[in-house]
């Protein structure tokens, strides 16, 4: 059961280990732009991820594969400029760390440097430990993320629910102690058995942030244009959406033209 909100002033990696510790949900949202931030950082979020979902929310591709460093450097960037509470954590792009430990390092030394992120995450279990443990040598915090892998989706061949077969989650389950054993400070699991969520959170000291993974983890995230409502042909089972920013959206606009066209915007008070 979760405990009363602490009020923390600044979030870093130590503060999410104690609110597990204590029983306080985390909450992680996304956000890619100054503005958003802003207002993600004042309504109180802990984590504010910096995703490579951009590549598909803010740039239309139909995966996260395309975007590259120097634009989640961008975006990290313009983030950090707005957050004065939240923790920000900035994804690693497709193609900066699978190739070898030394690259991961570059990439995330730059992320570090150019954005002033305050980590970097990366999708995968033991296939890339060396990649991580050579960032967490270099003082680099690290939150992992496991089970539906996104910059992976063509060798999945589908966004369906992960490790649902015995093996698969055996794997999953000592992926994610193995990353709590080489450093890293936090854990995201998407679309997995709410079960095997659980029994994950369960088994490990490190905070776990579900997606599609129930309601026995350690907190959530979703990404803020799907939970707003700004897309609307995104509607998975676990996105609860708390507006519908698309419609409302829509109609201001179209208001908009409309006084325009028919010369009732600008008014006289509207004017010099």
């Amino acid at each position: 059961m979760s405990t009363a909100k602490k009020d923390y002033k600044r979030i870093t990696t130590k503060s999410l280990i104690d609110m597990k510790a204590n029983g306080e949900k985390i909450s992680m949202l996304t956000a890619y732009d100054f503005t958003m931030a802003k207002i993600v950082d004042s309504a109180g979020v802990d984590v504010i991820l910096v995703g490579d979902s951009a590549s598909n929310v803010m740039a239309g591709h139909e995966t996260t594969l395309p975007i590259t460093l120097d634009q989640m450097i961008y975006h990290a960037s313009s983030v950090v400029r707005a957050a004065e509470r939240a923790l920000i954590v900035v994804d690693l792009p497709f193609g900066s760390y699978q190739s070898d430990s030394k690259e991961a390092l570059r990439s995330s030394i730059r992320i570090m440097k150019e954005s002033g992120g305050h980590a970097v995450k990366l999708e995968g279990g033991s296939e890339i430990k060396d990649s991580i443990k050579k960032i967490l040598n270099a003082g680099i915090p690290v939150m992992g993320h496991l089970g539906l892998t996104p910059q992976s989706i063509y060798k999945f061949g589908t966004y369906t629910v992960r490790a649902k077969e015995d093996a698969e989650a055996e794997k999953l389950l000592d992926d994610a102690k193995m990353l709590e054993r080489i450093g890293c400070f936090a854990l995201v699991l998407e679309k997995i058995p709410a079960h095997l969520a659980q029994k994950v959170a369960e088994s490990i000291s490190i905070p776990v942030i579900g997606i599609g993974a129930g309601s026995g983890v350690d907190g959530q995230v979703l990404v803020l244009h799907d939970m707003i409502g700004m897309t609307h042909e995104f509607s998975p089972r676990f996105l609860r959406r708390y507006m519908n920013l698309y419609e409302d959206m829509t109609k201001a606009i179209g208001n908009y033209v409309t006084d325009v066209k028919s010369v009732d915007f600008p008014n006289a008070n509207e004017q010099y």
